[in-house]
């Protein structure tokens, strides 16, 4: 536990460091392991620790054969109305929100496929087919943001299992964040457009296995265009 405790506040030091003291700059290289543990007075040990923690907050990046670099990427979201602490904790947020959805929105929809009426499969189509249309006509739009979560909301709300639904917060949750980070919106959109077929399609199959792959494949493509790490 102590030893967790000192990564865990060699983290916060850096992250300060970089983040509020500008000690380093977006896109610097870290001075090497053993400058460093010894400047911060710890062990290798608890520097690696601390810089895997930053790594997956998406603040560090690791560039094979040429060591630790503050990651550019805050460059790309900077607007004059959020500042750089603001935008780092939102994408924090989003990690776990998205790594919450990969656990359960899977299973949920396979559920989904077994468990829905013939009526609430037809009505979660319709809401896929208006998400479909929002998506071409606006893809940035509050009602595409709206169709989205009534969408993956019905798919949820049909596996009928009560516990599954109190994780609805979580999705309205991801989506509105992901919006409000507002990077990536247009690609992302390509890319919700395609899933959507697949998740459809399968539904209307009840193939429960074959939506699953297509629901973690939908969530990871959201992943991967916020530069979100795990």
């Amino acid at each position: 536990m102590q030893k967790e405790n000192l990564s865990q506040r060699t983290a916060e030091t850096l992250r300060a460091q970089i983040l509020e003291e500008k000690r380093y700059q977006y896109g610097e290289k870290l001075p090497n392991e053993n400058e460093l543990s010894e400047t911060l007075g710890i062990s290798r040990t608890t520097l690696r620790e601390a810089i895997r923690i930053l790594i997956s907050e998406g603040l560090l990046v690791v560039k094979r054969g040429r060591g630790t670099f503050v990651a550019d990427q805050f460059d790309q979201y900077t607007d004059s109305s959020m500042d750089v602490q603001e935008l780092f904790k939102m994408k924090v947020t989003l990690r776990d929100l998205y790594e919450t959805r990969l656990i359960f929105e899977p299973q949920a929809a396979a559920l989904a496929c077994k468990r829905a009426t013939d009526k609430e499969i037809e009505q979660i189509l319709a809401l896929g087919e208006e998400c479909q249309r929002q998506v071409k006509l606006n893809p940035q739009g509050k009602d595409r943001i709206a169709s989205e979560s009534a969408f993956h909301g019905a798919i949820i709300k049909a596996a009928h299992n009560d516990f599954l639904s109190q994780f609805m917060p979580t999705l309205t949750q991801t989506i509105e964040q992901t919006f409000a980070l507002n990077y990536n919106l247009d690609v992302i959109a390509e890319d919700a457009y395609k899933d959507h077929i697949l998740i459809m399609d399968f539904l209307k199959k009840r193939d429960g296995e074959a939506i699953k792959s297509a629901v973690t494949i939908h969530l990871h493509h959201a992943v991967q265009h916020e530069k979100i790490s795990f």
